[in-house]
C-alpha cells in the first residue's frame, strides 16, 4: 500500500491538542478569545468543523476552527502549482577533441546555442589523448574560440580549467530581457 503525503506541515487537530487553554479563531478569521480547549472543541463540533492548532509556538497556542480536509486539499493544490512553475536547470555537455574540423566545430556551437536558448547550462570539454597533453594551450585556445562563438546567447560560468585529461568550460544562458 502506497502512502501519499498531502502536506509537509503536520498540524495537531481535535483531540491531539493537549493544551489547557487556547486562543480561538473562527472559520471567518474573527477572534473568539482565550478559552479552555474542551469549550473550543465543543464549539467546533457544533459547527461540524475541526479545531486545528495553527500556531503551536505561540503562548497560548492559536487554534482555528476550520474544515481540515479542505485545508489540506488547498495546501496540496498550492504545492503542486508551485512545483509546476519551477524550472529545473540541467547541465548539457558538449565534447570535442583537440583536432576538430571547422564544420564539426560549428555543429557543436549550434548544439550548445540550442541548449543555452532552452535555458540549460552547458559544459564544454576538450579531451586530450596521448601526446596532446603537452599542448593544453591549443585546447584552451579552442575553448576560447567556442566561448566567443556562443557569446551572444551565453556567458562564462566557470572559465576553462584542466580536470584530469580534459579541459572544461561552463557556460550559462544570458538572462532574457
Amino acid at each position: 500500500m502506497e502512502v501519499l503525503i498531502i502536506s509537509k506541515k503536520e498540524l495537531q487537530i481535535n483531540e491531539e491538542i493537549r493544551e489547557k487553554e487556547i486562543r480561538v479563531v473562527d472559520e471567518n478569521g474573527a477572534q473568539l478569545g482565550i478559552m479552555p480547549t474542551r469549550e473550543a472543541m465543543n464549539l467546533a463540533i457544533q459547527k461540524g468543523l475541526d479545531l486545528v492548532d495553527i500556531a503551536p509556538q505561540a503562548t497560548p497556542h492559536v487554534c482555528r476552527i476550520m474544515d481540515y480536509g479542505k485545508y489540506r486539499y488547498e495546501q496540496a493544490k498550492k504545492e503542486k502549482e508551485a512545483k509546476k512553475n519551477q524550472k529545473t536547470v540541467e547541465v548539457k555537455e558538449v565534447r570535442m577533441s583537440m583536432n576538430i574540423d571547422t564544420h564539426d566545430f560549428t555543429t557543436k556551437v549550434n548544439q550548445a546555442t540550442k541548449f543555452l536558448k532552452g535555458g540549460d547550462k552547458v559544459k564544454v570539454s576538450v579531451r586530450f589523448r596521448g601526446r596532446e597533453m603537452a599542448h593544453t594551450d591549443l585546447g584552451k585556445a579552442l575553448l576560447l574560440r567556442f566561448q566567443e562563438a556562443c557569446a551572444e546567447v551565453g556567458s562564462v560560468d566557470k572559465p576553462a580549467k584542466m580536470e584530469g585529461r580534459s579541459m572544461v568550460l561552463f557556460l550559462s544562458p544570458k538572462p532574457v530581457k
